[in-house]
């Protein structure tokens, strides 16, 4: 189950709505700071404009890939360990805004998490330390640590436990 709050709206759809949940000045800022980080190819400089901006908490030598999209309207929702991969045009959210009501949720990655390319993680997740999230992946639940998951709908591939006899 993802932790996540809702926020009912009326009228129109909540994302026709945006400004009024989310400072303008606020998506413009991140928006131009996750658009340099995306294409910066030096690691601590990325890290740094994403913690000192966009008050995301990222742990020391994580790496994220070229063209990672950290939440534009809520990135300090996210949370990320120490030693992770993130790879290669990873999407990770913080909110969703649907019809008649969006969700905000915090997004917490442990330690030595490898995440494989092109994975979604949805908000109000958290992803257990040294767990691996397989390429491609939708990661719409919480992630046992050391655990290894695949696919959309996400399955958990591998855990950590030991076996029975």
């Amino acid at each position: 189950m993802r932790r996540t709050t809702k926020y009912p709206v009326q009228g129109a759809n909540s994302l026709w709505q945006l400004y009024r949940t989310v400072s303008f000045w606020k998506v413009l800022k991140n928006v131009i700071i996750i658009q340099i980080g995306r294409y910066t190819p030096f690691l601590p400089l990325k890290n740094w404009l994403y913690r000192t901006f966009l008050g995301m908490k990222i742990g020391e030598q994580t790496a994220l890939a070229f063209m990672v999209m950290p939440d534009i309207l809520f990135p300090e929702k996210i949370r990320i360990g120490r030693n992770c991969v993130i790879g290669y045009n990873t999407t990770i959210l913080a909110h969703e805004y649907l019809v008649d009501e969006y969700r905000l949720g915090d997004v917490v990655i442990g330690d030595e998490v490898m995440i494989g390319a092109n994975s979604t993680i949805l908000p109000g997740v958290v992803i257990g330390d040294r767990a691996v999230v397989a390429a491609g992946t939708v990661v719409h639940k919480d992630v046992p640590p050391g655990a290894m998951v695949a696919g959309c709908p996400m399955r958990i591939v591998r855990t950590n436990e030991p076996p029975s006899n």
